[in-house]
Parts: C-alpha cells; sequence; structure tokens
C-alpha cells in the first residue's frame, strides 16, 4: 500500500536520499527543506507525488502551516521522518550561548514543533508512524560533540514517552538511531567551535581512533528504512550501521558494572 509521507531536511543528506527512495516505489512525499532548489530534480522527475514545502523547523506556526498544506495537498499523511538537524563540533567549554541554543532549537524544539503538528492528523485518520532521527549519540556519547549528544538524548527521551501517549491513537512512534555515515553531516552541514588549543589531543585522538569502515554509506539505508516504514509492528529504536550495536553493548557493559560497584551506596540513599 502506497505511503504519503512528510519529511523534513529533505534537500541533502538522508532526507533526500530516503525521499527519493520513497518516490521511487510510488510513495507521495511532502519534502521540507530551507533551499528548494535542492529538490528541482525530483520535482521534474516525479511531478504531482512531490510537494516541496520551503520550512525552517524552528519556526513553530510555519510547521503547523506547512503540514496543513501537506495534509490538504493529498489528504492525509501516513508517515512522519523528522530528519532536519545539524552537528555541532567543539568542546562543551568552546561552545556559545547562541551556538548551544541554536542546536538544541533546530534539533530538538523543531522536532517537537513538527511532532506537535502531525499528531492531531494521524488522530483524525487513527493511524500514521511518527519515526524520529536521532542518532546513536543519543544512546551513547562522545567527546567533542557534547551539544549535539544533548539534542539527541532529548529526542530520545522525548519519543519514549511520546510512544505510549499516542498508541491509544493508532499512531506508531519509532527512534532512527545511525552511527556515522558518509553525509556531509560532519563536513559542509556542521557548525564549529572557535577552537582551544587546550582540546587539540582530545580531538585528535577521538579522529584519529576511527577505523577505515567507521562512515557507513547512506544510500545502503534506505532498505531499512522501507523495512522501517511497511513494518505492522514497528520497533521503537532501529540502530542503522554496523558501528552502532558495538559501541551501545560496551558502553552498557562498562555502566551496568559501574552501577553494581555503588549498588550498595544507592541502595542507603533510598533511606527504607
Amino acid at each position: 500500500m502506497k505511503k504519503t509521507i512528510f519529511i523534513t531536511g529533505a534537500s541533502k543528506g538522508f532526507g533526500k536520499i530516503w525521499a527519493e527512495a520513497f518516490l521511487k516505489r510510488g510513495d507521495k512525499v511532502i519534502a521540507t527543506a530551507r533551499n528548494l532548489s535542492n529538490l528541482d530534480d525530483l520535482v521534474q522527475q516525479y511531478g504531482e507525488n512531490i510537494l516541496p514545502l520551503k520550512l525552517d523547523v524552528n519556526d513553530r506556526e510555519a510547521v503547523f502551516a506547512a503540514v496543513k498544506a501537506g495534509k490538504d495537498h493529498f489528504g492525509r499523511i501516513d508517515v512522519l521522518i523528522n530528519n532536519a538537524g545539524f552537528g555541532l563540533f567543539g568542546a562543551v567549554e568552546e561552545t556559545t550561548e547562541q551556538q548551544a541554543r541554536e542546536q538544541m532549537e533546530t534539533n530538538f524544539f523543531g522536532l517537537l514543533w513538527v511532532t506537535q503538528a502531525i499528531i492531531p492528523v494521524m488522530r483524525e485518520q487513527k493511524s500514521g508512524h511518527i519515526i524520529q532521527v536521532s542518532s546513536v549519540l543519543g544512546v551513547v556519547t562522545l567527546p567533542i560533540l557534547g551539544l549535539y549528544n544533548a539534542s539527541k538524548f532529548a529526542v530520545e527521551g522525548l519519543t519514549e514517552s511520546l510512544a505510549p501517549e499516542v498508541a491509544q491513537f493508532g499512531i506508531k512512534v519509532s527512534l532512527v538511531e545511525p552511527n556515522g555515515f558518509s553525509t556531509d553531516w560532519g563536513g559542509a552541514s556542521a557548525v564549529q567551535t572557535e577552537a582551544n588549543p587546550l582540546y587539540d589531543k582530545v580531538k585528535t585522538d577521538l579522529f584519529g581512533s576511527f577505523p577505515a569502515d567507521f562512515y557507513g554509506n547512506p544510500e545502503a539505508t534506505t532498505d531499512a528504512v522501507l523495512k522501517l516504514i511497511d513494518a505492522e509492528n514497528p520497533p521503537l529504536r532501529l540502530f542503522l550501521g554496523k558501528i552502532a550495536y558495538p559501541f551501545v553493548q560496551q558502553n552498557y557493559e562498562s555502566r551496568w558494572a559501574e552501577w553494581n560497584a555503588w549498588k550498595e551506596v544507592s541502595d542507603q540513599a533510598h533511606g527504607l
């Protein structure tokens, strides 16, 4: 059954790759982006099956208007893919107030506004699937990405709470958690703090530790995403890439070891 999919951040990277994959198989796509010219090729090829909408997800009023326009145009919205976002690279101490706020505004609040706008549409339909594009760095962390980590941890907490709230309306919820991929997320789309030489070694050690196959091929994610949106009972969480699972497993084993080592202290703190 063909679907109508609303996807943010569709002008490049995962957003454009996935939007094209949906269109290729006959789905209808409401594709939002700040720069619509990047969608011209898809419009020329797929015509009336794609509705391009200019949107800055930080503008809550514009978000609600875009969702209404998409619903009015195609009659329904079956899937939301909250993909808009960017990476802020730099040590916590290096990060300015403006950079920190902009990271949270787009990655967390922008996602929240689109989620709030889509729920009434899906509730009226008694069906829908909300997919939040998080990151493996919403589950575990790396240094030099502290604000990005924080924004994705916030997305994870919000979405885990959202799922049981909207299940009664027939709405399914999933988190997609990619590891690193060869998109321009870490390049042209990234924001960099002003470097403090005190953190040079941390940065060198981090980026020098990545193996040759650390970054996945973004085109290879399409089958997984198609399977996710077609699943009758989709998972709450789905890793993308082979690096994520062992990275998280090792991290969580370390967490449990530390919690267990301090369990007596924790129990005593209960007081009863």
